[in-house]
């Protein structure tokens, strides 16, 4: 039987530098972006962090020094000491338009980022 390979990630990751704001549980988190994908989302995990795994959420990535930002309906779906991972359950047009811009500048493949949007459709 041939050994699976550790990495089952369909979309990549974008190192990206950006405050951002976790609206969950009533409460709101100032932190920053780790990275980004077209399906999720790596924050620094703020202080007094106590949110339960699969808690929705909602992330708002401030960019163009919080000229525009990109929000999503998240997921919480891993905690680590120092990092929180989120999928994202919803997008709007504006802000899906401002991540597909921004993975299209840091891929640099057309070929790369129009699979990733027919693995994100399935």
């Amino acid at each position: 039987m041939p050994a699976k390979s550790p990495e089952k990630r369909r979309f990549h990751r974008i190192s990206f530098d950006a405050e951002c704001e976790l609206h969950c549980q009533d409460e709101v988190w100032p932190t920053e972006v780790l990275d980004i994908s077209l399906k999720g989302v790596l924050v620094q995990r703020p202080k007094g962090w106590n949110v339960p795994l699969k808690q929705p959420c909602e992330v708002i990535i401030h960019l163009d020094d919080h000229k525009a930002a990109i929000v999503m309906a998240v997921a919480l779906r891993h905690i680590e000491e120092h990092r929180l991972g989120f999928k994202c359950q919803y997008i709007d047009l504006e802000s899906a338009t401002h991540l597909k811009r921004l993975v299209e500048l840091n891929l640099g493949d057309q070929a790369l980022l129009e699979r990733e949007f027919a693995h994100l459709i399935e």
